[in-house]
């Protein structure tokens, strides 16, 4: 007998209806013709704390620390027991199991996690669904694979829970511990994303708060190249050896800009030269189908979203069969996906969302213009977020359920559109002895960017576009031209904006940008950041519960346990590149060049380090009192017999304790 282990009830539902004869739903499980079908409720299996080790650590003691397990222990959730003991018995009655987790790294490990710790001998297969609309399911039910092919991908999966088993609960310990020491009653949670997502807010605050605006200048001169010609401006550019100019090359004397202006007028030649000209004809082609990370990013911008609600909403479009796995990290797709891409667009068109946009979008569209994105070598274990085969009856949706498909069956019907095309032209100038430039764009084609734009004239070919020239279309180098005006422009340098949830994700996408080691840089960037497409919104969400975060509206800033946390932590915690070097580590694991043995080892080493550091962290406490008695240690609200009371750090050298009263202690 077959058993098929799905990760959900709903995918397992899916499978159930693609294989033959189904029977109907039983305790736990579908039976059908060829097998039966079970499911995981997430993780039935979590890992076990550290009390469950040693029931000392129930009390936390840096003289624990660090806390490293010999063997790593799985328990069953207590809210998954039942389904646990309905799998347990299955397995053992099958001959065959066949693996049907999400096709990532979590997915991977949460099935194989719970057959090792069951034991299983069985033949295990791996079924791999990217999409719960009946073509995918039965293309996949006929290309299982040998689970024994995905066992790196295990271990790298179980290489990252480790490791931040051991961050978690090791730092957060020591941190905790070490800012009660001045006063602070709350705990710190340490972990490898978590703490580098509030450093990016706390340094976005502090940026703000040390921002001082800065005057700059820039002189814009119109020339026409004849006398009945047209003008068009110039921006003048200043030389290397050119006096009170910032380190990012702006002018920042007025003097020195209205004395340039009177130069330019006063030159008596009148001419100006080109110097150099380029022009060309460039493409740009569609922008890639989203990841969940692009899609949350695009519906913040577009819609106000929180990205956990769209992860939410993206789910439930996923399970309703109407969108591919949500959770992509991917914004590429498989070629022998093409072939549904017909019958996807037939779909789209004949259904009215956003003013008909989509319905009239797909007119426009042809097969013939195959994407960039339908690229075998790029895909990972998922590819980008498009809708199925299967059509979509927008009555049955909700407001944000019907954006956020309109969001991914615009990205989807873009990949059917010519490339946008443009001509571009570059003059180089110099009049009276300084250097000017300037550079200008015609529209050819529109392409792709007619759907985003909303040009519903759209008439289901790629019309021409009048040439609306910005620069006369005939410059060339050696021309002479003649001078018009000069003006001078100010403006003000703007402090950067605080995050929203959309842009902080965004952030987390892109953390290569702050990583302090260049050589890391780059393998950041190619891992897509720090957390994952499904944990990032939960994570971000997570933070501002713990009030480490604040919401002022849609912005976000750092509470004062932020700041005083960053400022304390050690550079091996608050930049991302301990990342960068556990993403290069996973993949060697992935391609067989590593063992997770060797990362663990290394991540044992790590930890003892960076826990004797954070024992001696001094997080900055300015609410706390100092300890009337002994001056030295400060106080802290303290619990006993359900009754607060306030009692000095230094505790046990330093006994005395005051009443709450109001929540503050009451030392008169």
């Amino acid at each position: 007998m077959k058993l098929y282990i799905a990760e959900k009830q709903s995918m397992a539902k899916e499978i159930a209806a693609c294989l033959p004869a189904p029977h109907g739903k039983k305790d736990g499980y579908i039976e059908t013709s060829a097998g039966l079908v079970t499911w995981c409720q997430g993780h039935i299996l979590l890992a076990a704390e550290p009390h469950h080790y040693d029931i000392k650590y129930k009390n936390w003691s840096v003289d624990d620390l660090p806390i490293i397990p010999e063997t790593w222990k799985l328990l069953v959730n207590d809210e998954c027991k039942r389904q646990f003991t309905v799998i347990k018995r299955l397995i053992n009655q099958a001959d065959e199991i066949i693996h049907a987790g999400d096709p990532d790294r979590e997915g991977q490990l949460l099935v194989d996690e719970l057959l090792d710790y069951l034991a299983c001998k069985k033949p295990v297969k791996r079924l791999l669904l990217h999409a719960l609309d009946e073509r995918t399911i039965n293309r996949a039910l006929g290309n299982i694979q040998d689970n024994k092919n995905f066992e790196n991908l295990k271990y790298s999966a179980m290489g990252r829970s480790w490791a931040d088993w051991l961050i978690g609960y090791n730092l957060t310990r020591a941190v905790t511990l070490a800012a009660k020491k001045n006063g602070h009653s709350k705990t710190f949670p340490i972990g490898r994303v978590k703490t580098p997502t509030i450093a990016l807010v706390v340094r976005r605050e502090n940026e703000i708060k040390n921002f001082k605006p800065l005057n700059y200048y820039s002189v814009v001169t119109r020339f026409k190249k004849e006398q009945a010609g047209i003008g068009f401006s110039a921006t003048w550019l200043p030389k290397d050896n050119q006096r009170c100019l910032d380190t990012d090359g702006r002018l920042t004397s007025g003097d020195t800009a209205v004395d340039l202006k009177a130069s330019l007028y006063s030159y008596k030649n009148g001419k100006a030269l080109i110097t150099a000209h380029q022009s060309s004809t460039e493409k740009e082609p569609p922008p890639l189908p989203y990841s969940l990370s692009a899609l949350q990013i695009a519906a913040g911008k577009q819609f106000g979203y929180d990205p956990l609600d769209v992860l939410k909403t993206a789910q439930s479009l996923y399970e309703k069969k109407l969108i591919t796995y949500p959770r992509a990290d991917c914004q590429y797709l498989p070629r022998n996906l093409f072939s549904d891409s017909e019958n996807i667009l037939n779909n789209l068109s004949h259904m009215s969302v956003n003013s008909d946009l989509v319905k009239w979008a797909t007119s426009g569209a042809s097969l013939h213009n195959m994407s960039r994105a339908w690229n075998d070598a790029k895909i990972t274990s998922h590819f980008a977020i498009i809708p199925t085969v299967t059509f979509c009856d927008l009555g049955r949706l909700s407001d944000t359920e019907q954006n956020i498909y309109f969001l991914i069956a615009q990205s989807f019907i873009a990949q059917f559109y010519p490339d946008y095309t443009y001509k571009k032209s570059v003059s180089d100038i110099v009049f009276a002895g300084e250097n000017f430039q300037t550079s200008g764009r015609i529209d050819l084609k529109q392409g792709w960017k007619s759907i985003f734009t909303g040009n519903n004239e759209h008439n289901g070919d790629d019309k021409d576009v009048p040439e609306t020239a910005p620069l006369p279309i005939d410059l060339k180098t050696g021309d002479e031209l003649l001078f018009i005006n000069a003006a001078i422009v100010q403006k003000t340098t703007t402090s950067p904006k605080r995050y929203t949830a959309s842009s902080l994700i965004q952030a987390m996408k892109s953390i290569h940008l702050h990583v302090k080691n260049d050589d890391l840089k780059k393998r950041l960037k190619d891992a897509n950041g720090i957390g994952t497409e499904a944990t990032r919104a939960n994570i971000i969400a997570e933070i501002i519960k713990k009030g480490f975060i604040l919401q002022d509206k849609k912005h976000l800033l750092p509470s004062e346990e932020a700041c005083s946390l960053i400022a304390a932590l050690p550079d091996e915690l608050t930049y991302p590149d301990t990342t960068a070097t556990w993403e290069m580590s996973f993949d060697k694991i992935l391609s067989g060049n590593d063992s997770l043995d060797n990362f663990m080892q290394e991540q044992r080493s790590f930890i003892g380090h960076i826990c004797c550091l954070a024992r001696t962290t001094l997080v900055e406490n300015s609410r706390a009192m100092y300890c009337p008695a002994c001056h030295e240690g400060k106080l802290i609200k303290r619990t006993w017999k359900e009754k607060n009371f306030w009692g000095c750090t230094r505790y046990p050298e330093c006994t005395v304790w005051y009443h709450d009263k109001d929540g503050e202690p009451q030392v008169k």
